[in-house]
C-alpha cells in the first residue's frame, strides 16, 4: 500500500459523516506505519472500542470504511475455540476473529443496512499472511500457496468486501 496523508485518510470515508471521518482517532502508530507490508490500513479506536477502521486502494483510489464490533453478550469463545478470519484465511484462538459491521453507503446505508464480516480482530491481515505477526497457534494457516497468492486473496477479499459496502 502506499503511504497516505492524513488529509487523504479522512477524506476517504464512505459511510460516515464527514464530521465522524474528521473526529475519529488515527492510529497510535499512523505516521510509523509499515506501508510496503500493508495490502490496507486497518485499525480499532482505542477510545471507542467497539469501532474499527478500514481503508483500502480499490479501483485506484482510497476507500475508508467505519466499521463496528458486533457484541454477543453471555457467549464468550473459549480458548479452545479457533474462527477463520474471511480476508487473509489466518486461524485465530478465542477473540482473535471477530465480526465486523459496516453501514452501506448512500441510500442503503441511511436505511440502516449493513454487511458484516469475520476480521482479524486487530485488522492485521496483511501482517500476519507475511509472517510479520503471529497468532497464538503461530504463523497463521501454512496453506502452502506462495505469498503473492495469499496477497492476492487479500486483496480479492477486501474488494469483494468494500464492493459490498459501496453497492
Amino acid at each position: 500500500m502506499q503511504a497516505i496523508t492524513e488529509r487523504d485518510l479522512r477524506s476517504c470515508f464512505v459511510n460516515c459523516s464527514k464530521g465522524d471521518a474528521r473526529r475519529l482517532s488515527l492510529p497510535k502508530d499512523f505516521a510509523e506505519s509499515p506501508w510496503d507490508d500493508l495490502d490496507f490500513l486497518g485499525w480499532r479506536d482505542e477510545k471507542a472500542p467497539d469501532r474499527a477502521y478500514l481503508v483500502a486502494e480499490t479501483g485506484g483510489r482510497l476507500t475508508g470504511i467505519a466499521l463496528r464490533l458486533a457484541s454477543a453478550p453471555g457467549r464468550a469463545r473459549g480458548f479452545n475455540s479457533s474462527s477463520l478470519c474471511s480476508v487473509c484465511q489466518t486461524v485465530h484462538t478465542g477473540g482473535g476473529v471477530a465480526l465486523m459491521s459496516a453501514r452501506r453507503s448512500g441510500e442503503a446505508g441511511k436505511q440502516g443496512n449493513t454487511v458484516g464480516r469475520y476480521l482479524c480482530a486487530d485488522l492485521a491481515c496483511s501482517l500476519y499472511v507475511r509472517g510479520k505477526k503471529q497468532t497464538l497457534l503461530g504463523n497463521g494457516r501454512d496453506d502452502g500457496f506462495p505469498l503473492e497468492e495469499k496477497v492476492a486473496r487479500i486483496k480479492a477479499n477486501l474488494d469483494a468486501f468494500v464492493a459490498s459496502v459501496v453497492a
